[in-house]
């Protein structure tokens, strides 16, 4: 069981390092299905997980300077009550509804990630380079709103949802976007972990998946520069829409499957 939990969070990492978005979404899963853990236990391990994964692959990047560290700061603000938020209003929903939810959440992540187009937008974008808050701040605030609730709701980073806003919206560059997003993970996870304090985790599991994923966030981050970021992007997708249906027909059809204590 610890080598298949390895080889996800390998997965993960790669993901998360490469892209800066979307890996997180397959940690809940495979923590469920793969390490039988109840969804009230792999909720904090996958932002455990999350977390750490994405603090490693973010470390690199501040070398090079290019976080933008109020962005980063406006969104995780705006995340951190929403991921306490999430995390009650999980506690009031059954597990097999839940991991629907998260089935139909991968879905659109999957299809996000297939659909994602590089280039930079900057609707909020002044003619100095710089950001324009008083026009954008509320659609900041609102994404990194929502992304809060995800984290705590579901145990995900969001980085789906940072970097498309961190490009279209605010015109950042796709390496400032990625390290940003990491950034703003980071802060969520850890409001979302706080927030599920007191919840069982198992701590063999959780090292190591945090380990494997934490060293491939590391190489993910050095994979971008050796492979073009489109085509990880798009192998990443197919994985994460195959293990959508998978986990969709498998609550569906066989909700007994789903680990309960």
């Amino acid at each position: 069981m610890l080598a298949v939990v390895a080889l996800a969070g390998l997965l993960i990492g790669v993901a998360l390092g490469a892209l800066g978005a979307g890996g997180s979404i397959l940690a809940v899963p495979a923590l469920v299905y793969l390490a039988g853990q109840p969804l009230a236990a792999a909720v904090p391990t996958a932002l455990i997980v999350v977390g750490l994964s994405s603090a490693a692959a973010v470390a690199p990047r501040l070398r090079a300077g290019v976080v933008r560290w109020r962005v980063a700061l406006v969104f995780g603000a705006a995340g951190v009550p929403a991921a306490f938020g999430g995390a009650a209003l999980g506690r009031s929903l059954s597990p097999r509804l839940l991991m629907l939810g998260f089935a139909m959440l991968m879905a659109v992540v999957a299809v996000r990630m297939l659909r994602e187009r590089a280039g930079a937008g900057g609707a909020c974008r002044t003619t100095s380079g710089g950001v324009n808050w008083r026009t954008c701040l509320p659609s900041a605030v609102g994404t990194g709103a929502v992304v809060g609730l995800l984290t705590g709701l579901f145990g995900v980073g969001g980085g789906f949802l940072i970097v498309p806003a961190l490009t279209l919206l605010l015109g950042l560059d796709a390496a400032a976007a990625v390290a940003t997003s990491l950034v703003v993970i980071v802060i969520n996870s850890a409001a979302g972990l706080v927030a599920h304090a007191g919840a069982p985790v198992d701590w063999g599991v959780t090292a190591v998946f945090a380990v494997t994923a934490a060293i491939a966030a590391v190489a993910g981050g050095r994979l971008t520069r050796r492979l073009p970021a489109k085509l990880v992007r798009r192998a990443f997708a197919v994985v994460v829409l195959l293990v959508a249906a998978g986990l969709a027909v498998a609550v569906t059809v066989a909700p007994d499957s789903l680990p309960v204590s």
